[in-house]
């Protein structure tokens, strides 16, 4: 796991308030931090990914609405406006991470509920929900970790994709979690963590979050997944998701679903680990889920590469996440348990009573 000075978000409350990121657009080479004062700077570092999972976007975005500016001559009518503002302006920086639109509901029922209050008393509110988020953030990836132990205890070889772990959450990570804790019993572990490109966030991120766990890991290029399992190298595959459908299909980075595919002929076992806050009960499959498209400046100038890799002219695409159908999933991996082959009943199984929801109540719920 990462060092305490190296997570993801921090937050200061002011004046003047500050959100403060690792930034992850300079890892490994240089650890540096990015703060930030005001709505339109997180956005755009939520953008950019200087923040990135799911999860710890949710969390800088729970403390982003507390980058509001407002004072005690406001009326109430026009403090709530513009907190109002800062959210919908968050919910527009990232379209498939639903932990963005769960944090930021949240916060909006804090708002919607807050008559009477003065604003140093709405503040001191939205504060204490988005300490809440970040605090349930850290326990949901302990408890994930436990459950996720078990399921891989049969396991040393495990390949990853992306960064699902202490930097892409409040502090110890989804599917990098189970790992953490195997390693810290005594389990030997070998880790296998595919490139992720464009950007790569296997190989900076990931292995480097390892490395400095003492986890043995092996970068790969993602093409390389398949060889390696057919060799016998690979026994089990884990990722998290940005998020997951009613049904069970989940959303992740891009090459995800290949890898899903290629562990089914290998007969191997693709878990998917993740809060209950990723689930959307409001979409009822994958095809619903919105999938961002990033500018195609990241594949055609990979990060570190200043000259063009693609002939001038030519088309690119560059979707940031794919879907995994629920039926090439083994199982999904939450605090709550471990949900064995995923579908719409046993999800709601173990969410008894939980509301759907699309997004959180600004109009751009669904970017």
């Amino acid at each position: 796991m990462i060092p305490e000075d190296a997570r993801s978000v921090r937050f200061r409350l002011g004046p003047p308030s500050v959100v403060d990121l690792l930034d992850q657009t300079k890892l490994p080479g240089e650890l540096t931090r990015l703060l930030c004062t005001d709505g339109e700077m997180l956005h755009d570092a939520i953008t950019r990914l200087v923040v990135r999972g799911a999860p710890a976007i949710g969390v800088a975005a729970a403390y982003g609405v507390l980058l509001t500016k407002v004072d005690p001559d406001m009326s109430a009518e026009t403090v709530r406006r513009r907190y109002r503002e800062t959210i919908a302006l968050l919910a527009t920086s990232r379209p498939t991470a639903v932990n963005l639109f769960w944090a930021l509901d949240r916060m909006t029922n804090v708002i919607e509920s807050a008559d009477g209050l003065n604003v140093t008393a709405l503040r001191d509110r939205l504060h204490a929900e988005a300490v809440a988020i970040d605090t349930e953030d850290v326990d949901m990836c302990h408890r994930i970790g436990r459950w996720g132990s078990e399921v891989l205890k049969p396991h040393r070889n495990i390949l990853t994709h992306c960064n699902a772990g202490s930097l892409a959450t409040s502090l110890r990570g989804t599917a990098l979690s189970p790992l953490y804790h195997l390693h810290e019993s005594g389990h030997r572990l070998h880790v296998f963590a595919d490139e992720t490109r464009p950007l790569m966030q296997g190989a900076r991120l990931t292995a480097w979050e390892l490395h400095q766990a003492g986890i043995p890991v092996t970068v790969c290029t993602d093409s390389m997944a398949g060889s390696l399992m057919r060799a016998g190298q690979i026994d089990a595959v884990i990722v998290g998701a940005d998020r997951i459908a009613s049904n069970g299909d989940a959303a992740n980075k891009i090459g995800t679903y290949p890898l899903a595919v290629l562990a089914r002929h290998h007969g191997l076992p693709f878990y998917v680990a993740a809060p209950t806050s990723t689930l959307d009960l409001g979409i009822p499959d994958g095809d619903a889920i919105p999938i961002e498209m990033r500018d195609a400046s990241e594949v055609t100038h990979p990060v570190g590469h200043h000259s063009a890799m693609v002939p001038e002219g030519v088309a690119v695409t560059n979707p940031a996440f794919d879907v995994t159908p629920a039926e090439l999933i083994t199982a999904l991996i939450t605090e709550l348990g471990v949900i064995h082959e995923p579908d719409r009943e046993s999800i709601a199984r173990q969410n008894p009573g939980r509301s759907a929801r699309t997004g959180p109540n600004v109009s751009a719920a669904s970017g």
